[in-house]
């Protein structure tokens, strides 16, 4: 009954931090609409982190590499091709599921702390050649003056930051609504079991690789196509945008808002990005020493995250003299998964 309570007091909070971001445009200004538009791009990227790091357990330090792939990808060809908001997003997604792709044979057959060494590389390499090849992505000047886009063909341009931030909010929430829908199928209990018992998911007969592989290219698919709404945010880019201080500070909100909660890692990644840009004006040169010195305590007190601090807070229901209940199963229905 407690649960069924928290429950629906989780989904209420839902509801209304979802009716709010709607309402936001009409309530700020324009600058903070913006800002709030960046801040969706980023949590965005933080769902693909929480995916790969919560759901399939392979902790990433490097998902700035496919949203940089993506910006870019979609910067160039709205300056030169298009500028159709859907078009742009498809291209997106597609050049950061194509970067994770190649990227596949180093991640995928790491573990631990390894992927994220490795991927910490990839995205630090990435931001290198985007400082160098000039021609392309202007270099450590960044791309400015970029197109505003149209949603659809026929549509107005989104000329104003009220629209580009309703724009923005629209696709996030399409987005988010599909990888949970996503975590429901047989795929997401696959990757599940995975990440818990990875032996016995082999022993099973299941090719755990391709699962991997799959979960590592949507994941780069995912922030592809938060790297093209990064661009309708802002209309510039540039090689800051995707150093390694946005890999910590989402991987930060990871944590904070639970690994293994799709939901939680958005809202986490989103309050620790308005959190830095708050520090930024309040404490100029120090943010970043409050920023880890929160991600050590995150680590220390709450290594489940905000989401699920409640049951490890939460009183035994059993008296303690009743007998140990027998180990959970958690893994019992892995050969049933089976086609």
């Amino acid at each position: 009954m407690r649960d069924e309570v928290i429950r629906r007091g989780r989904g209420a909070v839902g509801a209304l931090v979802l009716a709010g971001l709607v309402v936001a445009p009409w309530v700020v200004d324009d600058y903070t609409a913006a800002i709030l538009a960046r801040t969706l791009a980023l949590a965005l990227v933080g769902v693909s982190v929480a995916l790969l790091t919560g759901v399939a357990g392979m902790p990433t330090l490097g998902q700035t590499a496919p949203y940089a792939a993506g910006a870019y990808a979609c910067a160039v060809l709205g300056s030169q091709i298009s500028d159709v908001g859907v078009v742009q997003l498809a291209v997106a997604a597609v050049a950061g599921a194509v970067l994770a792709a190649l990227t596949v044979p180093l991640v995928v057959p790491a573990r631990g702390v390894i992927v994220l060494m490795i991927t910490l590389a990839i995205g630090e390499l990435v931001v290198t050649v985007l400082g160098r090849w000039r021609s392309v992505t202007g270099g450590t000047d960044g791309l400015a003056g970029i197109a505003p886009v149209r949603p659809f063909w026929g549509l107005p341009v989104l000329a104003t930051d009220q629209a580009r931030y309703l724009y923005t909010l629209i696709v996030v929430a399409t987005l988010v609504g599909a990888v949970l829908l996503l975590l429901r199928t047989r795929a997401g209990l696959l990757l599940r079991a995975g990440r818990d018992d990875e032996t016995r998911l082999r022993a099973s007969g299941h090719r755990v690789p391709l699962q991997l592989s799959g979960a590592h290219v949507a994941a780069g698919a995912i922030a592809g196509a938060a790297g093209s709404l990064l661009v309708v945010a802002q209309q510039y880019i540039s090689p800051a945008d995707f150093g390694f201080d946005t890999s910590a500070l989402l991987l930060l909100g990871v944590v904070i808002g639970g690994t293994a909660s799709v939901g939680g890692a958005l809202v986490g990644a989103a309050l620790v990005i308005a959190v830095r840009d708050w520090l930024f004006g309040v404490l100029p040169g120090h943010a970043p020493l409050v920023l880890g010195a929160l991600f050590v305590a995150t680590v220390y007190l709450l290594p489940t995250g905000v989401n699920r601090a409640r049951g490890r807070l939460r009183p035994p229901s059993a008296p303690a003299s009743q007998p140990d209940p027998p180990p959970a199963r958690d893994h019992a229905t892995v050969p049933e998964l089976r086609a």
